[in-house]
C-alpha cells in the first residue's frame, strides 16, 4: 500500500525529526559531506523499465537469490529520489546514491545538500523545504554524511547531470516497509553487522542503506534507533 503524499505526512515527518536528539559525529580525519533526502510524489507503475543499462554493469556481480539489479516497480505515492551512480566514475562507480557531495569551504551542510542537488540531479530547492536532518554517517571512504530530509513539494523534474547520475528513480516510501526490510548479514572483515535494504530488484548498501533505514525508522515510524554502527560491504570501504 502506497503512503499518501500529503501535509499531514510532511507534519509528521517534521515532528519526529524536531524531537530527535541528534547523533553528530565529530572526526577531524574525516570530510564532511551532505546528502539530499527529498521526499517528492510518483504515480504506480511508471517505472516499469529501468532506464539505465544494468546488464553493463551485472556481469560477473554475485547477485543474491533472483535479483537482477534493475529498480522497477517501486514507484507510487510519497517517494524519495535514488540515483544510479554514472559507470566512468573513479570512485562508487554504478552504484546506488542519495544526491550529494562533499562540503564546500563556508558551507553549511543545508547549502551543500541543496547545492549539490541542483548540481547533480537539476532540481532546485530552497532551505524552506528543509524539514529536518538525519544523524551523522561515518563511512569507511573518509567521509562524515549529514542527511538533510527535504520536501519536494509534488513530483520534481530530475534532469540528471550525465557526467555524475545515469538515473534517477522516484521510490515509493511504502517500499521500505517491506517485510523482508531491513536486512543483516556478517562479514568476516568486521563485527558490525551489514545493512541491506531490499529495493526493487536490487540491495541497498550502506551508507545510503543506513540513511533510508533511519528514514524509515525515524521520519515514518518514530523510532530513535542508532544507525551509524551499521556497516558497509567491502566493495563500499574505498
Amino acid at each position: 500500500m502506497t503512503i499518501r503524499y500529503d501535509d499531514a505526512l510532511r507534519n509528521r515527518i517534521r515532528e519526529h525529526l524536531t524531537r530527535h536528539d541528534r547523533r553528530v559525529v565529530s572526526d577531524p580525519s574525516k570530510r564532511h559531506a551532505a546528502v539530499a533526502v527529498v521526499l517528492v510524489d510518483s504515480q504506480v507503475g511508471e517505472d516499469r523499465v529501468d532506464p539505465a543499462p544494468v546488464e553493463d554493469w551485472i556481469a560477473g556481480r554475485p547477485m543474491p537469490e533472483d535479483l537482477d539489479g534493475r529498480m522497477v516497480d517501486v514507484s507510487g505515492g510519497a517517494s524519495f529520489l535514488l540515483c544510479r551512480r554514472a559507470s566512468r566514475l573513479s570512485s562508487h562507480s554504478a552504484q546506488w546514491a542519495l544526491p550529494g557531495g562533499r562540503l564546500d569551504p563556508g558551507e553549511t551542510v543545508v547549502d551543500a545538500a541543496l547545492r549539490e542537488l541542483d548540481e547533480e540531479v537539476g532540481v532546485a530547492l530552497t532551505d524552506s523545504t528543509v524539514l529536518g536532518l538525519l544523524d551523522d554517517y561515518p563511512t569507511r571512504s573518509g567521509y562524515v554524511i549529514t542527511p538533510v530530509v527535504m520536501w519536494g513539494g509534488g513530483r520534481l523534474d530530475p534532469r540528471p547531470a550525465p557526467d555524475e547520475v545515469v538515473a534517477v528513480y522516484r521510490v515509493g516510501l511504502h517500499q521500505l516497509l517491506r517485510e523482508d526490510s531491513p536486512r543483516f548479514i556478517d562479514i568476516p572483515e568486521s563485527p558490525r553487522p551489514v545493512v541491506q535494504i531490499p529495493l526493487g530488484n536490487d540491495l541497498i548498501h550502506a551508507p545510503t542503506g543506513a540513511v533510508l533505514l533511519q528514514l524509515r525508522w525515524l521520519c515514518l515510524e518514530g523510532r530513535n534507533d542508532p544507525v551509524a554502527d551499521l556497516e558497509q560491504p567491502v566493495f563500499a570501504w574505498k
